[in-house]
């Protein structure tokens, strides 16, 4: 085993210093102070081509990944495996008075004295097993196990048969910049030190799935996460004549009860269920207050996958949106006929049907409508959006939705479906292929070996929770999946866009073993000392002999 708890606590201790939320100067300032550590290792002194600050690339903001790699010298191999993990934090806010000792574990932790805690809390706190502060447990411990074991193998390459490559990216908490500008420096770096990825190893947070949980989890492949998104257009009228007309938002409400929280919507692969989708946003796109029903409404929900494709979320989520709409409609009669009754007023059949298509669709049709002057026009709007620099992906992609509406010759009531966020793939590690298989029995015997020094029991799941960068190494959907998204994408190639061959000319299988704590993200953000000091660099590294070896 190596004794390595004091040298990470130092460097975690180091890195959680430098302020480094997502989006702000911080992440710049950390990948230099990163660069230059690197840089003052001997074997990095003597081959500083090997450690590299990379700027990402279609990105408004300037910001730098460091990427190096050591060369192993046991025996010679162009076996390699990559370690990843990301540099940048979520803000600090919630820290609420305490916020200028969030990123000091040692001042916060005596700030925590003074405090009124959860019991938890409190007990974690006196227990000298833990750490405080933004950033120690997602996932700056992690990076930190990495940076110990690059140090390590630069300083005993005569210990490596193969070779390590280190990748600390940027722009993980928001749009994932960071990795998918390194993918082609994986890449070049593949073709001309002829290294054959053998595997990656992630280090991003574990916690426990369940209040008492008692294991630490690895994770074997990720989950995927779409943000399928709707627009809905109904038929405006005076507040004072509503049954004159349709109002979006009702059957915005309706989808939402449909959608979210809806078991039929988990995705189970390998014993392994997804949490149901729940909504992230719930609006209309009336800019004002009039008295007038709103024109349109936009919804957008949270979705993960382990073993469902793009293509096929949006044809089940069609079909749900149908069934929300019918059920809108059915209500909608039946409220108008009994107010009809008891106003003394006649009810007249109402003429909406159920209307839902996929974006793809809308466009299409309008293409075949309207050809060249539609697609100038709409290639003009997007031009003119890329301008507002406030417009996140998913109002660019509802202004995109809006405009194209305006030209259907039918503007009856509908629902376009459509994703407005970044695709971050499922990944399965199950074995399908040698280097699967590779990966999965050298984390068997790295478990098995590593276990006796550790009283809790490490348990290997299919799954990584949460999302993370780890899906942009892999992809296991095919080019109809793929073209599921990039066709019902409305900021596809403008605002958003991503080469996914570059993620194919990587495609190695991809695991996660990452410290273990409480509250990521969280004012009582914590990582447990003994397993994310000691046991995960182990694991980490056991990982790596066994795999360069298999």
């Amino acid at each position: 085993m190596l004794n390595c708890r004091e040298e990470i606590y130092f460097l975690t201790n180091q890195l959680v210093n430098i302020e480094s939320i997502v989006n702000t100067e911080g992440e710049k300032e950390i990948s230099q102070a990163i660069y230059t550590l690197i840089s003052s290792y001997p074997y990095f002194r003597q081959n500083p081509e090997a450690v590299m600050k990379q700027q990402t690339t279609n990105d408004d903001r300037e910001r730098y990944n460091v990427i190096a790699f050591v060369k192993g010298t046991k025996k010679q191999s162009n076996k390699t495996v990559i370690l990843m993990g990301h540099l940048d934090t979520v803000g600090i806010e919630d820290f609420n008075h305490l916020k200028n000792k969030a990123c000091y574990p040692e001042e916060l932790l005596e700030a925590l004295k003074e405090e009124q805690l959860p019991k938890i809390v409190e007990n974690h706190l006196h227990s000298n097993d833990y750490m405080f502060g933004r950033g120690v447990l997602d996932m700056k411990s992690g990076v930190a196990s990495h940076l110990y074991l690059l140090k390590y193998y630069s300083e005993h390459p005569d210990e490596l048969e193969g070779n390590l490559v280190v990748v600390i990216e940027c722009d993980e908490e928001d749009s994932s910049h960071g990795i998918l500008s390194a993918l082609p420096l994986l890449k070049e770096l593949k073709e001309a030190h002829q290294f054959e990825y053998a595997g990656a190893i992630n280090s991003d947070f574990v916690s426990p799935r369940y209040e008492g949980d008692p294991n630490r989890y690895i994770y074997k492949g990720t989950v995927g996460k779409l943000l399928p998104s709707f627009f809905i257009t109904g038929a405006e009228t005076h507040v004072g004549s509503c049954f004159e007309g349709l109002d979006p938002n009702y059957i915005a409400a309706e989808l939402t009860r449909e959608i979210s929280y809806n078991p039929e919507l988990c995705n189970e692969a390998f014993g392994e269920t997804t949490v149901p989708p729940v909504s992230l946003k719930l609006m209309d796109l009336k800019p004002s207050y009039t008295v007038q029903t709103a024109l349109a409404a936009y919804v957008y929900f949270n979705f993960f996958i382990h073993s469902w494709s793009p293509k096929e979320v949006l044809d089940k989520l069609k079909c749900h949106a149908e069934i929300a709409f019918d059920r809108a409609l059915a209500t909608f009669k039946e409220r108008y006929q009994l107010f009809s009754k008891m106003s003394n007023q006649p009810y007249i059949d109402i003429p909406w049907q159920v209307r839902v298509m996929t974006y793809e669709e809308m466009d299409q049709l309008l293409m075949a409508e309207h050809g060249d002057a539609y697609a100038a026009h709409m290639a003009e709007i997007k031009q003119q959006l890329l301008q507002d620099n406030e417009l996140d992906t998913r109002m660019f992609s509802a202004k995109i939705v809006e405009e194209a509406w305006k030209w259907m010759s039918d503007r009856t009531p509908a629902i376009i479906v459509f994703y407005s966020s970044l695709y971050s793939p499922r990944i399965e590690v199950s074995g399908k292929d040698q280097l699967e298989r590779n990966l999965i029995s050298s984390l068997d015997l790295a478990v098995s070996k590593v276990q006796p020094n550790y009283p809790n029991p490490i348990v290997t799941r299919n799954f990584f929770p949460y999302i993370s960068d780890m899906s942009f190494v892999a992809l296991s959907d095919d080019e109809e999946g793929i073209s599921a998204v990039s066709n019902n994408t409305p900021c596809w190639g403008s605002k958003l866009f991503v080469n996914y061959q570059d993620i194919r000319d990587i495609n190695v299988p991809v695991i996660n073993i990452g410290p273990y704590g409480f509250d990521a993200h969280k004012q009582y953000e914590r990582v447990d000392l003994s397993y994310s000091f000691e046991i995960v660099p182990n694991l980490t590294n056991e990982v790596i002999l066994n795999l360069l070896k298999s």
